[in-house]
């Protein structure tokens, strides 16, 4: 994944400065280096398809009304085949990056492989193709697109052992979640800050950490939801509010403020992280304890296991 650079003499180099020495201080504590950009999984072979819609209506005029009025459709079509694709590109990488999720509710790169075939076979009778060979030139830029694209997942994934209705919940908090951290990047851009840009992707890993946590075991669903979803929500709120201030005014209190804000919650979701951890942890040793003990009423014998306890003891 590619990663912005810095250093010394770079736009992000250096210290963050006074009126955000908190967040330096944190991540000088924790040793964290400035979060990778994020590539956006639609990539550039999904903006490319915009050009032959543009291409298509071009070249549409000039030739009558009816083929015109066929070529702006068609590229119409096609402009909503390049955005679907786009669209379902994103959604499949989220989709992968989950342990529990729905199935995209819209197979979006499915319609959009129709969409192409349809704007294939409109500009073929745009550019005075029969028939039968607009036909086939719309099977073949259909199927050409599913080859390039693959189709959207079709089924939803989940975990062994939790019900539709528990992976439904998880479900709805993480997307909820994705959402808030999505609108807190999407509104600091207008701040114009790349630092402070930085220093919330460091806040969002540690509450896709949380997210991770969640969906690896469903059950610690109930101890997370304030914090995936009103905690979150403020601090969407909190960066809507304090982009609007700095992009306006540049003012630096405002700015220590807000970085003080990220401290505090990335502590808070640190915790309860960690909490959860050890919550888990507990769990399995009273399994491993429950399961020696019966193992031992059924006259098998297990010696106790040495590294774990002096693991325990440490």
């Amino acid at each position: 994944m590619a990663q912005r650079y810095g250093g010394k003499y770079s736009p992000d180099g250096g210290p963050v400065g006074g009126d955000v020495s908190g967040a330096s201080s944190a991540a000088q504590k924790h040793g964290i280096l400035p979060a990778p950009a994020q590539v956006d999984p639609a990539g550039l072979r999904s903006n490319l398809m915009f050009l032959p819609p543009l291409a298509l209506a071009l070249t549409s005029f000039g030739g009558g009304a009816v083929p015109l009025a066929t070529g702006l459709v068609g590229a119409a079509i096609w402009a909503l085949a390049a955005a679907l694709t786009r669209e379902g590109l994103r959604a499949e990488a989220a989709y992968h990056d989950r342990k529990i999720a729905r199935r995209p509710a819209l197979p979006r790169k499915l319609v959009a492989s129709f969409a192409v075939a349809a704007g294939a076979f409109l500009a073929g009778l745009t550019h005075a193709s029969d028939v039968v060979s607009s036909v086939i030139y719309g099977v073949v830029a259909g199927g050409l697109h599913i080859a390039a694209f693959g189709i959207d997942p079709m089924r939803a994934k989940g975990m062994e052992g939790i019900d539709t209705f528990q992976q439904d919940r998880v479900a709805r908090v993480v997307d909820e979640a994705e959402r808030y951290l999505r609108e807190m990047s999407e509104a600091l851009l207008r701040a114009n800050d790349r630092k402070m840009e930085a220093r919330l992707a460091q806040f969002q890993a540690k509450a896709r950490t949380l997210i991770r946590t969640v969906e690896e075991d469903p059950r610690d669903l109930t101890a997370a939801r304030r914090y995936l979803g009103v905690y979150l929500m403020g601090a969407r709120d909190a960066t809507i509010k304090f982009a609007d201030i700095y992009a306006r005014t540049r003012d630096a209190k405002a700015r220590a403020n807000y970085a003080a804000l990220l401290d505090d919650l990335e502590q808070n979701f640190d915790a309860r992280t960690e909490a959860l951890l050890l919550d888990d942890r507990s769990d399995l040793n009273v399994e491993i304890d429950v399961l020696r003990d019966r193992l031992q009423r059924e006259g098998v014998h297990i010696a106790p296991d040495k590294s774990a306890s002096d693991k325990t003891e440490e």
